[in-house]
């Protein structure tokens, strides 16, 4: 396959309360910001059906999700209630070339789904409207199967396969990241860091210099990490680590919620061979003000080189960032919308005021809010 390509555009019709959303990756971080009930986490879950649709796993996850039917946007009129769901995502530009995807995806008489395919590409030195080609209906995905045999394909794969949706928020006793794992399963992390004492027992072994920098990071928020104990016991592996100054090994269950979260961030976003495209939800959960702080960092640094998208409810973390990283996230009549703040419009305001003062003051939007409140976007 060619090399993961990060996205640029994702477009969104028909999913829960996506009656039709678009989301330009225009920076390489974006944050999402908006109150609770607006549509965050529906598109990061956009991003994440996306996945599972390129993997094959769309009617699996149907059937232990309640059926296709529960996923359809509601509109307040019910005879405008949508047949099918459409995602269709853009990768970056290569001079004037772009290669993009769109799948719908309609109902079978099981309440699971069909999808139907389309690779798309978009020379706009040449042609005003993007070329498509119809890889037809089947019940999962056929698009990894065609980039076996045709370039095209590989290309298009390319651009959706390197979009992951990490979620890191159970820390409970069985937790995917406190089991043990084959030692095999090591080459990038698992979107639930299930794999994640695998690795860092590769990375430690094939790139000490990355191991190193996620052992320092995660010193910054716990001081008393002195490494991890990476030992392979019989064919399996768990997380477990030392504490400066103490012979004593601790399994996962000893760090605090918050410092196991961060060090699942550390590895995601320090790795060798990330995602070309990383979506997370809450990445600050459980987390101290400071280590929000290095949180950004991290986020900064991995998108150096790919997409960074967050879904936030943390003014700390938001004043990090500027104006021109941040889409506001909305619900209204028609559902969910998404809109980039102008800057222009708000640079008098900046002079005065911090990025996360005026989210607070529901100056930039992305709050709950009367129908008469100021705010000052695009």
């Amino acid at each position: 396959m060619a090399a993961e390509v990060p996205l640029r555009k994702l477009e969104v019709r028909g999913l829960t309360s996506l009656s039709h959303a678009v989301l330009e990756l225009s920076s390489s971080v974006t944050l999402l910001v908006g109150p609770n009930g607006a549509g965050k986490s529906n598109v990061v879950d956009a991003f994440e059906w996306l996945g599972r649709i390129i993997d094959r796993q769309l009617n699996d996850t149907l059937v232990t999700r309640g059926g296709f039917a529960g996923l359809l946007h509601r509109p307040t009129d019910p005879s405008r209630t949508p047949e099918a769901i459409e995602l269709e995502v853009w990768g970056d530009w290569k001079r004037d070339v772009s290669n993009g995807y769109r799948v719908e995806v309609a109902a079978s008489t099981d309440d699971t789904g069909i999808v139907r395919e389309t690779m798309l590409l978009h020379d706009r030195a040449r042609y005003p409207r993007p070329y498509t080609t119809e890889l037809g209906a089947a019940r999962e995905s056929r698009l990894r199967a065609e980039a076996e045999q045709e370039a095209k394909a590989a290309y298009v794969l390319s651009v959706v396969a390197g979009c992951r949706v990490f979620h890191f928020d159970d820390t409970s006793a069985d937790a995917p990241v406190k089991r043990r794992i084959d030692p095999a399963d090591n080459l990038t992390l698992a979107p639930d860091a299930r794999n994640l004492a695998a690795v860092l027992l590769r990375l430690r072994s094939a790139d000490p210099t990355s191991y190193r920098r996620i052992v320092r990071t995660v010193r910054t928020v716990a001081p008393y990490f002195d490494d991890f104990v990476l030992e392979t016991e019989g064919n399996s592996i768990r997380l477990r680590w030392r504490e400066r100054g103490l012979d004593s090994v601790f399994s996962a269950d000893n760090l605090s919620d918050g410092t196991l979260r961060f060090v699942c961030l550390a590895v995601l976003l320090l790795q060798d061979n990330a995602p070309g495209t990383i979506v997370l939800d809450e990445p600050e959960l459980g987390l101290h003000p400071f280590a929000i702080h290095q949180l950004a960092a991290l986020l900064r640094r991995a998108a150096k080189d790919r997409r960074v998208v967050a879904a936030t409810q943390s003014v700390t973390l938001l004043e990090q960032f500027s104006v021109e990283e941040v889409a506001i996230v909305e619900r209204t009549g028609a559902g969910t919308q998404i809109q980039r703040p102008d800057p222009a419009a708000l640079e008098e305001w900046l002079a005065d005021y911090s990025l996360g003062e005026l989210w607070e003051k529901n100056l930039l939007g992305g709050r709950p809010r009367p129908d008469d409140s100021p705010r000052v976007v695009s």
